[in-house]
């Protein structure tokens, strides 16, 4: 459903980040947009000092902008003033972004629902969705089309699965979490051994007969996977956030707050402490132990465990500085190999 332009003026978005107006506070803004792009009626962000300074040149009509900067207020635009820009301008977001689309109300009639199914209140099922035996789902819960939902597995309150989500059977999801198109929990486990039969060598799949079990607050990126236990559970902890073509292997656990950006791979039986942050396109060992707090740069490889609270980088991943010295040599080798011939 197409709804028209949202308008706000700038007292009234003040007053939701909880800034401080320098400037008219009567000028209507019809949408938000990035510095360099932004037009007439538009809001926009100024988070350091080099935006700040091309102030004056921008089409904007309004900012939020950080305390600490300094900038100057012309043209009769207004700025607002804030503690924390990122965080107001999230605010701001959410008083422009579109009603999200939802599925109609109830289940749809293409929708396959097991009987033994329980459906939360105020819970949308849309079309083609595959609901199997023994599944709860929480109130105020959203499937979008062709989500399948296989035995025995639970769905908390107020989440949100987008076409083409995948669970299989017996995995936990807690409350209001967000898992986006294609990502698949509970797919086995990678595992494999060699043996010799009468035929000749081959591999034996190892069975993968533990769960998934997923916090609260957890956001799954589209085409995510995170692979079911060989035994127990693969863990994954509230508030996590894992980007776009995440893999997570068997029997991981991850703690609170981890964040994991796009193409990572993490291998099996890994435990990553709470609130680590991991670029995108890294690669970690199976059997590490990642401390809590540690910050993983993108493209570093993880051949073991990582201490608490470090700040990593490289092939293999070790303190950044390390990294940054051998980088810094490397570079400056061909010209002393030229020094070297010269002798």
């Amino acid at each position: 459903m197409s709804t028209g332009p949202i308008t706000h003026d700038t007292a009234r978005i003040a007053e939701h980040v909880g800034g401080e107006l320098v400037g008219p506070t009567d000028t209507p803004i019809n949408g938000i947009s990035d510095f360099n792009e932004s037009q007439p009626g538009q809001l926009t962000l100024i988070g350091n000092q080099k935006y700040a300074d091309r102030w004056p040149a921008c089409k904007a009509s309004a900012a939020l902008i950080l305390n600490s900067l300094d900038c100057p207020n012309t043209n009769g635009k207004t700025l607002i003033r804030v503690e924390d820009a990122d965080l107001a301008f999230n605010k701001a977001l959410n008083l422009y972004a579109p009603p999200r689309i939802k599925p109609d109300d109830g289940v749809h009639p293409t929708a396959i629902v097991h009987p033994t199914t329980k459906i939360g209140g105020n819970t949308r099922i849309g079309a083609h969705c595959l609901i199997g035996p023994g599944v709860t789902l929480g109130d105020n819960c959203t499937l979008h089309n062709n989500v399948t939902i296989l035995d025995d597995t639970t769905l908390g309150n107020c989440c949100t699965l987008w076409t083409g989500v995948v669970i299989r059977d017996r995995c936990a999801i807690g409350d209001r979490c967000i898992i986006h198109p294609n990502a698949v929990i509970g797919a086995d486990g990678f595992g494999y051994r060699p043996e010799m039969s009468e035929q000749g060598p081959r591999l034996v799949k190892t069975p993968q007969i533990g769960t998934v079990t997923i916090g609260d607050d957890v956001e799954i990126g589209a085409g995510a996977c995170i692979d079911r236990a060989k035994c127990n559970a693969t863990v994954i902890g509230d508030g996590c956030k894992l980007d776009n073509l995440v893999q997570i292997g068997h029997n991981c656990r991850l703690g609170k707050m981890v964040i994991v950006s796009g193409c990572t791979g993490i291998g099996g039986s890994t435990v990553i402490g709470d609130g680590t942050m991991i670029g995108g396109h890294v690669a970690i060992t199976d059997h590490a132990n990642i401390g809590p707090g540690v910050q993983l740069a993108g493209g570093s490889q993880v051949a073991g465990d990582l201490a608490a609270g470090g700040t990593y980088a490289g092939s293999p991943a070790r303190p950044i500085r390390e990294t940054i010295r051998e980088v810094t040599a490397l570079r400056k080798l061909p010209d002393l190999l030229k020094q070297q011939r010269r002798r």
